[in-house]
Parts: C-alpha cells; structure tokens; sequence
C-alpha cells in the first residue's frame, strides 16, 4: 500500500486549492501529465496458475481531444490519447520487475462545467522483465512480452491545474508465443491517480 501513499497525498494537499467558481481551463484542450500507482493481483483465466502482486507506477501524458466533443447524456464525449512509461516492482511472484509502454485511446465523459469525468482507456504495448520460466514451473518464459490494459475509472478536478482519480486497471502480459513458454499474466486492481495540466 505505500505505493498509494504519495499521489493520495499529493491530492489531499491540492484540496485547499480548489477553484470556489467553475473552472477557467478545459482540461479536455490541455496536454496533461499523470502519475499513477496502484496495486494488481492475479485472477483466473488460462494464464499462469502462480500467484501474483504487481504495483503499477506509471507516467501519463495525455493529449489534447481529438476533434470535438459529442454531447451526450448532458454531458461532452471527449477522445484524447494515452502514452505510459510503465514501471512495475512484482511485489509478489518469481519475477521481479516490469518495465515497459503502453499507448491507448482514452474515452471520457465530462460534465459541461468540467468539474468531473467518467473515463475509459484501452490499449497496449511492450516491455521487458527478468523472467524465470526455465527455472520455475508458471513463471514467463521471455524477457521481451506485450502488454494489453482496460482502464475504467472516475476523475475529479481539485484546481484548474490538478485532478484525481480512482479506477480499475486490468493488464495482461504475455510473450504472445515468442517463446514455448508463455503462461502470460492476468492482474486487475485498483489504480489512484494525480494529473497535471501544466
């Protein structure tokens, strides 16, 4: 849990600053840069029968909407894209380590006053880890896998330059059958995140 500790207190200290009036600055027009930790742990599917716990730290830019809002629902339907630096200690299973990218789109419904949004992203991409399959029965057979997420979640905004938000992440990580063993990882768990638009 302490992976949690400093983005939660980074929006906690943010919480004074919020604007008493609505927001000046559309977010959805800005370039943002995120912070985002959380903690994934191994569920059921055909991926590896060992347990895992992973804690997720990822840097976030997200870019400016792509075209133009949608009304929808009395609200702004808004499709920016994601790009991640992701950095992974397994806090529990035989590896120990996940560095890698991840892109996706990233779809967000916003109130008109962009006060809130609900979002969800879906993508993917690359990385590495020291794996130890060869050693131990259930563990990645390749150091280079793919990885793929879903990311459904819930956005706050604390000032005119800070939000925060609560989600779900789900990712998997498999060799994609570069290697002949290739288990793959299925992980979901909470995600909190601090995003800037500077």
């Amino acid at each position: 849990m302490r992976a949690l500790w400093l983005p939660a207190a980074l929006a906690l200290a943010a919480l004074p600053c919020r604007a008493q009036s609505n927001p000046v600055v559309d977010p959805t027009t800005e370039w943002n840069v995120g912070y985002e930790s959380g903690l994934i742990w191994k569920f059921s599917g055909s991926a590896t029968p060992l347990s895992y716990t992973v804690a997720p730290q990822l840097i976030t830019v997200i870019s400016p909407l792509i075209g133009r809002p949608k009304q929808f629902l009395g609200g702004d339907l808004v499709l920016r894209n994601r790009l991640s630096l992701l950095m992974e200690p397994i806090i529990k299973g035989p590896e120990h380590h996940f560095f890698g990218v991840a892109g996706s789109g990233i779809l967000e419904w916003w109130d008109h006053e962009r006060t809130y949004c609900v979002f969800f992203a879906a993508g993917g991409g690359f990385g590495w880890l020291d794996s130890r399959g060869y050693e131990i029965p259930g563990a990645q057979g390749e150091h280079f896998n793919f990885n793929w997420l879903a990311y459904p979640g819930f956005r706050v905004r604390l000032s005119n330059t800070i939000s925060a938000s609560l989600g779900s992440y789900f990712q998997h990580i498999s060799n994609h059958g570069l290697n002949k063993v290739n288990p793959g990882l299925n992980a979901i768990g909470p995600m909190f995140s601090v995003v800037w638009n500077p």
